[in-house]
């Protein structure tokens, strides 16, 4: 058997890069001709021995080790399993330092998170983003949430396709643009009906190239929607970046309030002092269409409204529950964006709330 460098490279090219969703080919990253040598002797069953050097944008690529397996399982499957193969990993630029400051250029960073599930904190964030934009600030918005990213369909931007650009000798990534606002998820990167099945190192890495490796230029705001509850995500958001505060979302039911003291129970731990800016009350009360004037308290009345009397924290919006809403996160469309009615006040009225929240604690006196 001989072997030439053309039949590792069409090997090489049925691997799929999940940062480009395109062949490890197509992509460029074989960075040079693979080296083919025979072996004399052989050693253990193995007769060739292929060098191959791949190239990856960054040396905190979150791909990077499940690409170098799928590569060297593709030259033994489609060349020969009697080749031993060596793969090197190049690196167009170098990470951002761990103990370098990141997003020096934005002025707020606001966390929206939730003690659990299901209580609507992505919608939150989501028209919490849009309403900012339309009152005039410029707004990020990142999708935190690694394992269950919803903004790329919340946003009517599933389809997007991302982009890179070179500057000042790093290759960072383009966010997307929707409603005024630059976004990135991890949703952009794996198939919306693709299992994220990582390891928490590899989604933080993750989400630190979302957040260091990004071009998010000059911003007022930055919404990050955080994943329900409390985990290595927070923790490493937390060691990342220095928040302006956290605004907490919650149901009016007595199990999600719960939750969400846990939530602010995080924030306010001693090691951690992070501001709660201020609660949200989402389904705080169901009105039928048909019934505009009719109120129904299905999941209990004013619970987030007590527990913020009771936390000392301001309460900063109400939110019913409307089928309009619902709608406009399966779409794209988010509910602000239509401003006239109720709910789309409802979200302007929470993103002047937290501006002037955000201004009121930029003024007080720091405490030693």
């Amino acid at each position: 058997m001989t072997l030439y460098p053309k039949l590792i490279m069409d090997a090489l090219a049925t691997v799929t890069y999940a940062g480009t969703k395109k062949n490890l080919v197509e992509s460029g990253m074989v960075a040079d001709t693979p080296v083919v040598t025979p072996l004399d002797p052989p050693v253990e069953g193995k007769s060739w021995k292929v060098k191959v050097v791949l190239e990856f944008p960054r040396d905190t690529d979150p791909f990077l080790r499940s690409t170098v397996k799928a590569a060297e399982a593709a030259i033994h499957y489609h060349v020969s399993k009697e080749v031993e193969v060596e793969i090197v990993t190049e690196f167009k630029s170098k990470a951002v330092p761990k103990d370098a400051p990141l997003l020096p250029d934005v002025e707020h960073i606001v966390a929206v998170s939730s003690g659990k599930g299901g209580v609507g904190k992505s919608t939150v964030a989501v028209n919490l983003a849009v309403a900012l934009a339309r009152l005039g600030y410029s707004v990020g918005l990142l999708d935190a949430d690694i394992f269950g990213p919803s903004v790329p369909k919340m946003m009517g931007e599933e389809e997007a396709k991302v982009y890179s650009l070179h500057k000042d000798g790093r290759d960072l990534i383009l966010p997307v643009e929707k409603y005024g606002v630059l976004m990135l998820s991890i949703g952009f990167f794996v198939p919306p009906t693709t299992a994220t099945l990582w390891r928490g190192g590899m989604a933080c890495n993750a989400l630190r190239q979302l957040i260091a490796d990004a071009d998010w230029g000059r911003l007022d705001y930055l919404i990050i929607d955080t994943p329900p509850g409390t985990s290595d995500i927070h923790l490493s958001l937390l060691q990342m970046l220095k928040l302006t505060g956290a605004v907490i979302v919650s149901t009016p039911q007595q199990v999600a309030l719960a939750d969400a003291r846990k939530g602010i129970d995080m924030y306010q731990n001693e090691k951690v002092q992070v501001p709660i800016l201020g609660l949200v009350e989402n389904m705080a009360w169901f009105t039928p269409a048909e019934l505009p004037q009719n109120r129904y308290y299905i999941f209990g009345r004013e619970g987030c409204k007590q527990l913020a009397e009771q936390m000392n924290v301001p309460l900063l919006a109400q939110i019913p529950l409307v089928q309009s809403i619902c709608d406009g996160g399966d779409q794209g469309t988010p509910q602000v964006t239509n401003a006239d009615s109720v709910s789309g006040q409802a979200f302007l009225n929470l993103a002047q709330a937290v501006v002037t929240v955000v201004n009121r604690n930029g003024k007080q006196p720091k405490q030693e």
